[in-house]
């Protein structure tokens, strides 16, 4: 019996791993006005492959998820959902929501709409004033993902004024995230 208990205990710690701590959109800019830090959004929607792939992949990565957790507030957002997003003095909702299409292709919440989102999915960041720095369209790995993530929350970004500086720090990156 108690071989048992320490082979299921086993295999049960085996199978738990990180995961990324994510917050709704007002959670995150809450946090925001105490402890300043950038938030990193996953915009997504129910009925997207990639998306779902994404979680799977990406977001399981061990160095992904110890680096997004550390330097950003995470926000899992549902671009078709019904959440109500209170963000930079305007109330977003999504009022043409059809709930009988839940699961399906459904209307647009504005709060994506007014981020600019048209596809999925789509990673946004926004600096610890809750500005939109930038988003990054479509399915990436977690090492693709990687200089993106360093760039934003070292700051690098704003020295990157020109394609060729953009061309120069890509070029130069070497990433540590592993698949």
């Amino acid at each position: 019996m108690k071989y048992i208990v320490i082979a299921v205990m086993m295999i049960l710690s085996s199978s738990i791993s990180a995961q990324i701590e994510w917050m709704t959109m007002n959670e995150a800019l809450e946090a925001q006005e105490d402890t300043p830090k950038k938030i990193f959004a996953d915009v997504y929607t129910e009925w997207c492959g990639p998306c779902k792939l994404m979680d799977k992949n990406t977001f399981t990565n061990s160095d992904f998820v110890a680096y997004v957790n550390e330097h950003y507030y995470p926000v899992k957002f549902n671009a078709e959902g019904t959440e109500k997003v209170n963000y930079q003095g305007v109330e977003y909702t999504n009022p043409n929501y059809q709930p009988e299409r839940k699961g399906k292709r459904n209307a647009q919440h504005l709060f994506a709409n007014a981020l600019q989102v048209t596809a999925y999915p789509t990673v946004v960041f926004f600096d610890e004033e809750a500005n939109v720095i930038s988003p990054v369209v479509g399915y990436r790995t977690a090492t693709q993902l990687e200089i993106y993530l360093k760039m934003i929350a070292t700051d690098t970004y704003k020295t990157l004024t020109t394609q060729k500086a953009w061309e120069d720090y890509q070029s130069s990156f070497e990433g540590s995230f592993e698949d």
